[in-house]
């Protein structure tokens, strides 16, 4: 994930009705109620409407979390607001829907956090630039203005690593927050950046206004090991390790129900998938609903039809974290995932898995 999406505005009644439900709700009501009671998840997003974060609304729509017997209140980061992964961190929301990565920096900072299910293989994103930046590859960042999320978000760490694998300093380019939807966009239109990490559907959005095209493709499986050198496992669902200890039933419910999306996702079309969402996340201000389609029907290989964490997924987000330097020390690859839940989720609903699962060392 990136850390800081920014809901495009015609979504954003949805999204903060969805954050209204979940505040008004008490920390960690996982284990509210008595014997047999559903129990209630917060799980926070990293941008709900967004296309790479897509499976978590997908669930509440096809009715799998009430199938599972868990009750998921989801909400989404607001811009300038706490991200899913800090919010779960400090105990806000009992669960993130966040980038993988975030459980190897948690864990340089002495923190156990654990990824439970894995969504995506890939990043899901673009860089998208404008004619005139003349930038083609990561190769051309020297001298330039790149857009990001937000500092420290998982875009920031995949511009810093695709510039040091062609041997490129932080301090030979500049990175600027710009958040993701409208905000991307101007950043491009203004000539505020030259190019702007960005994802689904605003690189529908900024190529149908021409204000830019996609320079380096890390939206599928096949495209991030293309350039990064294996699997990237990005959108997941990540926990406080003791949390996941103490609610393991709980966890086990909602892994369920999302890897039951995941297979839904791998056996329906993208127009299937658009027809369930919400109608402000398919369509708006900036894209139509053919727009999204034909977006997510191109970077609809992103996705993992069974929730494993790929083999070699952990070894290179370890990589990436350690060229750009967020990681210095040694760090525990088998604390920061499980395949636990999903393997027992995909055995109870008998589907076949075609992920080559990680094994401890990543």
């Amino acid at each position: 994930m990136s850390r800081r999406p920014v809901a495009v505005a015609a979504s954003l009644l949805t999204v903060l009705a969805l954050g209204a439900t979940s505040a008004c709700s008490g920390n960690s009501s996982a284990s509210t109620g008595g014997s047999g009671s559903t129990p209630t998840v917060k799980l926070m997003a990293g941008g709900l409407d967004k296309q790479i974060y897509l499976p978590y609304q997908l669930a509440q729509q096809l009715g799998f979390y009430k199938k599972y017997g868990v009750d998921v209140q989801l909400s989404t980061e607001q811009d300038g607001g706490v991200g899913a992964e800090e919010a779960m961190a400090s105990g806000q929301v009992d669960m993130a829907g966040a980038w993988y990565n975030h459980t190897i920096e948690f864990q340089a900072k002495g923190k156990a956090v654990e990824d439970v299910v894995q969504l995506s293989g890939a990043p899901g994103e673009r860089e998208m630039c404008t004619a005139k930046s003349g930038v083609h590859s990561a190769a051309d960042f020297k001298g330039k203005t790149l857009g990001v999320t937000d500092l420290g978000s998982g875009t920031d760490t995949l511009t810093q690593f695709l510039a040091a694998k062609k041997g490129m300093k932080t301090s030979q380019f500049h990175r600027i927050g710009v958040g993701a939807g409208s905000t991307a966009i101007a950043a491009l239109q203004n000539g505020k950046v030259d190019c702007v990490m960005t994802t689904q559907p605003t690189v529908a959005a900024i190529q149908k206004k021409g204000v830019g095209t996609s320079a380096i493709d890390l939206a599928t499986t096949s495209g991030a090991t293309a350039a990064m050198g294996g699997a990237y496992p990005a959108a997941s669902v990540l926990a406080r390790t003791d949390w996941v200890d103490s609610h393991k039933a709980t966890v086990q419910k909602v892994v369920d129900a999302l890897v039951a999306t995941m297979h839904w996702i791998s056996t329906h079309s993208a127009a299937d998938i658009a027809n369930k969402l919400p109608q402000s996340f398919v369509q708006n201000q900036l894209v139509t609903k053919a727009d999204y389609i034909a977006a997510l029907n191109e970077d609809k290989g992103q996705f993992l039809p069974d929730g494993l964490m790929p083999a070699g997924g952990p070894r290179t987000s370890l990589a990436t974290e350690k060229l750009v330097g967020n990681v210095k020390g040694s760090v525990d690859l088998s604390k920061t995932f499980t395949n636990d839940f999903a393997v027992q989720a995909n055995k109870t609903e008998g589907f076949k898995t075609t992920t080559t699962p990680a094994g401890p060392n990543g």
